[in-house]
């Protein structure tokens, strides 16, 4: 399984157990259905599945590095996801993607 990266611009969280993110791909590419579990620089736990990847305003399968998307993420620790500001370094959420068939 490959890992893979993305980089949190803005993080909104709908609900406890979803966030939609605009976000860049810095190691993938990371395809629908990867599994994040590590806050890179933190202890946090996460099990979050990314459920969508919106690119330019149409579905996609799969975000290439240094793209930028809006995507949704599904699981647990969506309230550890966080914005960037102009003081912070963009948040790193770290996984897998899933196996392929």
């Amino acid at each position: 399984m490959a890992e893979v990266e993305l980089q949190i611009d803005q993080a909104t969280v709908v609900s406890a157990t979803e966030a939609i993110a605009a976000v860049r791909c810095t190691l993938g590419p990371v395809r629908r259905g990867a599994r994040f579990d590590r806050l890179r620089d933190l202890a946090e736990a996460i099990d979050l599945e990314l459920t969508q990847i919106l690119a330019y305003h149409r579905s996609v399968e799969e975000l290439d590095p240094v793209h930028t998307a809006l995507v949704t993420l599904q699981g647990r620790g969506v309230q550890h996801l966080t914005s960037a500001t102009p003081g912070s370094h963009w948040q790193v959420i770290q996984g897998t993607n899933p196996p392929t068939s």
